[in-house]
């Protein structure tokens, strides 16, 4: 043998520690070893006068490789060490150069099977195809985890390795066809048993068990697609329950804000402005965190079956979202002007209790007056009177009836008040208008009556010639002065009601001129007590026979001082009360102050997060988990501020407690504060959830951070007015600004036509963020699919076009089994057996291409 001769065989045969590079079997040592070994047979056939060019050809004739045999036979006559290095060559060629798992090399794949398969097994460590193998357990484990009922894996011990291997290695003869390679006694024996000789039959288990770990990786897929559909139901139930629910309270909710039947009195019109208040700030709010809950899982369902590769999620009839919007539309136009038309029927029941206090006031003095007139007027006194009692009698007439037109305008005014509680709808109307007509009728028949007296007493007085001037000025003096009298004892004592302190100042303004009246009232007093002081002079100088009493009038000295001591009595009082009211609306003015003081600030700090927030959701600092932990923050410091709404309720209930209408210092009403707040809260949670969904979107669709903040400087560039969305033109512009080729030929406005119906398909010409990304991502997507699918149930059901319950329940989870079983159609080709299930049309109705 020459040189090259014994340079090839010494290439070829190499040591033995250096074999295990050999299952690096990559192409370029593939070309390699074609060429080592070409040369190597060439240098051996020139011997017979021959060489080959290519393996295949020259060697298929077989002369060549009968020349090349005998040749070998000569060489490698006796060396055991070649002929084994050939055969473990043949071995890695044909046994274990295909075995790959993740992508490693053959050797490495075929340790990592061994390790995941035998990981659940206690007293087994696979770490490599020498020691770890020496106690028997790993066999055995590869044999129980694919085939349990062929080994009582918990009877086998750690210190009986002869009785494991010979188990492991009969059981792999006789029911795997395995045949025995290996021998118990040589491995136990052996401080390191032959590695190659482990991997090889190690080798024959992999390729035995190859079909079941074809069907595991089928019944994983399988698993997973099922678990991802369980998932989106359980969504869609959910959202179909809190749908229902919040429906079904709007629809409670909304006849009882639209009932304006109005109580009778102030302390039920006041409990249903209390049960109002309960409403907005116990019952509502959480129906708000509902409905804005309700959006985000329904924008959350919908992305992840995006992303599943699902057909998109339609709520049943009457719960998307859009009717749910519609009925809170419904609901809050209800609540509209409920709060106003409560605070009015309270501000109308005060009026009406004021009205009706002031009507029973007025009748009942004017009653009190009227007591015994009829029979005073119906008397026939005249009839056997002396010419002086007669001119008395006419002149006491004449005052009756100067009194009588002076009560004319309590009467004009009984009847107004009794017309105005009418027209306002006063509860006890009816007790209301009879009191009244008894008094028009009571003041109609004393007209009618000091009529028919005057007549009479005016046929009489041609007959009757003097009259006490005296008396009669007494008289005169005397009605209009007890009249002024008694009608400001009820102007003293008429109650009043006041909303501000110009109106309680100008009240005691008024008081203040009528005090200023009473020194020139005095004189009037005096000068009429003067008068009938004269009167009693003339009648002790000249003995008249007047019986010590003023025959034209009733009003006697004694009544005139009692009420002018009252008049005195009473104005104190009223000084008391305006005293009080003014310290009552002064009050109030600090309960509008306190309550703006708190709203001025409120209303502009919720108005600028609202700006911040858009801001956030449109700027670009930091990745979305960045964008995500900021707006957190916003988030817990908006619900650290509600105590402070808290606190503006309770200073606004202070105020609707005390009746106060208006407030000039400040624009901010409750109402206001409420709305902001509830929108406030909401805009924080969807921007929350766009941003949560946007994570979701790059994570499913390995869009880089670097991508995601290219995709918004880009969106955010063209969207000028800063509105959240695109239109088509603007829309156009992103694209071809990130390299997208839309030309304006008609093929490229017909592929934009076709990009705008995947964003925008409801055709509403605008498109949000998330459409954008969700179509810059979809293409690229490394999704399931129905054929996937399809392909994984053919592995379980043995290649056929059916699969059975059996072995659905074989391969698969308990519960994905039963799912699947409940929802196959029966399988009706010509091949089926009894039992058979459709896999196929159920794999295409789990992308939405039928019906399951």
């Amino acid at each position: 043998m020459d040189h090259y001769d014994s340079q090839q065989t010494n290439d070829y045969m190499q040591p033995e520690e250096d074999w295990d590079r050999d299952l690096l079997l990559d192409p370029a040592w593939e070309k390699q070893q074609r060429k080592t070994f070409t040369a190597w047979c060439n240098s051996h056939l020139r011997k017979a006068g021959t060489q080959i060019e290519n393996i295949e050809e020259d060697f298929r004739d077989g002369l060549k490789l009968m020349l090349l045999l005998e040749v070998i036979s000569e060489i490698v006559d006796g060396n055991v060490k070649m002929t084994l290095g050939m055969i473990w060559t043949i071995i890695l060629r044909f046994a274990i150069q295909d075995i790959s798992v993740e992508e490693t090399s053959a050797k490495e794949g075929l340790l990592l099977w061994c390790q995941r398969k035998t990981a659940p097994y206690k007293n087994v460590n696979i770490q490599n195809f020498h020691i770890s193998w020496k106690d028997g357990l790993g066999f055995c484990a590869l044999i129980h985890r694919h085939r349990p009922e062929l080994i009582d894996y918990g009877k086998l011990r750690k210190d009986d390795p002869l009785t494991n291997l010979n188990t492991a290695f009969d059981v792999a003869e006789k029911y795997l066809d395995i045949p025995k390679m290996l021998d118990a006694e040589d491995i136990v024996g052996t401080a390191r048993p032959d590695e190659k000789a482990i991997m090889t039959y190690v080798s024959s288990f992999y390729h035995a068990f190859s079909g079941a770990q074809k069907a595991e990786t089928a019944a994983n897929r399988i698993c997973k697609v099922l678990a991802v559909n369980q998932e989106n139901e359980q969504l869609m139930e959910d959202y179909e329950k809190l749908a229902s629910d919040l429906l079904e309270w709007i629809r409670r909710t909304i006849p009882w804000l639209e009932n304006r039947a109005p109580e009778n009195t102030m302390h039920a019109m006041q409990q249903k402005l209390e049960d109002f208040r309960d409403y907005r700030r116990l019952h509502k709010p959480p129906k708000v965190q509902e409905k804005c809950q309700l959006e985000i899982n329904f924008n959350t369902l919908q992305t992840k079956l995006r992303l599943s590769n699902r057909p998109a999620f339609m709520p049943s009839e009457g719960r998307m979202v859009s009717d749910i919007n519609n009925a809170w539309g419904c609901l809050e136009q209800a609540e509209k002007g409920y709060e106003e038309w409560l605070l009015n029927e309270i501000r109308r029941l005060e009026r009406l209790d004021h009205l009706a206090e002031k009507f029973r006031q007025k009748a009942s003095i004017h009653e009190a007056w009227t007591d015994g007139k009829e029979a005073m007027l119906r008397q026939k006194d005249y009839e056997t009177a002396t010419l002086s009692e007669i001119k008395a009698l006419l002149k006491k007439h004449e005052a009756f009836e100067s009194d009588l037109a002076a009560h004319q305008d309590r009467v004009e005014q009984i009847a107004a008040i009794a017309q105005e509680l009418n027209e306002l709808d006063y509860y006890d109307s009816p007790s209301v208008n009879a009191r009244c007509q008894k008094i028009c009728d009571q003041w109609d028949n004393l007209g009618a009556l000091t009529q028919k007296r005057r007549e009479a007493l005016e046929r009489t007085e041609k007959l009757l010639e003097t009259i006490d001037q005296l008396y009669l000025e007494y008289a005169k003096r005397a009605a209009p002065f007890n009249n002024w009298m008694e009608g400001a004892m009820e102007d003293l004592q008429d109650t009043f009601i006041v909303h501000t302190i110009e109106e309680i100042q100008g009240l005691t303004t008024a008081h203040e001129q009528f005090k200023a009246t009473l020194p020139d009232a005095d004189k009037e007093r005096l000068a009429i007590l003067g008068i009938h002081n004269e009167v009693s002079k003339i009648v002790q100088t000249y003995h008249v026979n007047m019986a010590g009493t003023n025959p034209y009038t009733t009003i006697t000295p004694q009544e005139i001082n009692g009420k002018w001591d009252h008049v005195r009595q009473l104005v104190p009082r009223r000084d008391q009360a305006l005293t009080e009211e003014h310290a009552r609306q002064q009050h109030n003015e600090r309960l509008r102050k306190q309550f703006a003081a708190q709203a001025n600030v409120i209303g502009p700090w919720i108005q600028t997060k609202m700006e911040e927030i858009g801001r956030i959701s449109i700027e670009m600092h930091g990745t979305l988990e960045d964008q995500l932990s900021h707006l957190r923050q916003y988030e817990k410091s908006i619900v650290n501020y509600k105590p402070k709404i808290d606190q503006l309720e309770g200073d606004h209930q202070l105020i609707q407690e005390a009746l106060i209408f208006d407030n000039k210092h400040t624009n901010y009403t409750m109402e206001h504060i409420r709305v902001g707040w509830e929108q406030l809260l909401t805009t924080i949670a969807r921007t929350i959830n766009e941003v949560e969904n946007q994570i979701l979107t790059r994570d499913a669709k390995g869009i880089s951070q670097e991508q995601m903040n290219e995709f918004r400087a880009s969106f955010n560039h063209f969207d000028r007015d800063h509105s959240g969305t695109l239109g088509p033109e603007e829309f156009k512009a992103c694209l071809i600004s990130l390299g997208y080729d839309i030309g304006n030929d008609p093929q490229g406005e017909a592929e934009f036509a076709r990009i705008m119906s995947i964003v925008d398909p409801n055709r509403l010409g605008v498109v949000t963020f998330q459409a954008f990304i969700d179509f810059m991502s979809r293409e690229t997507a490394d999704t399931d699919t129905a054929d996937q699918v399809m392909a994984s149930f053919k592995i379980l059901a043995g290649d056929k076009n059916y699969i059975t319950v059996d072995e659905l329940r074989r391969e698969l989870p308990p519960d994905q089994a039963e799912y699947c079983i409940a929802r196959m159609a029966p399988y009706s080709g010509p091949d089926a057996v009894p039992g058979a299930l459709d896999y196929m049309s159920f794999s295409t109705a789990l992308y939405g291409e039928s019906d399951l």
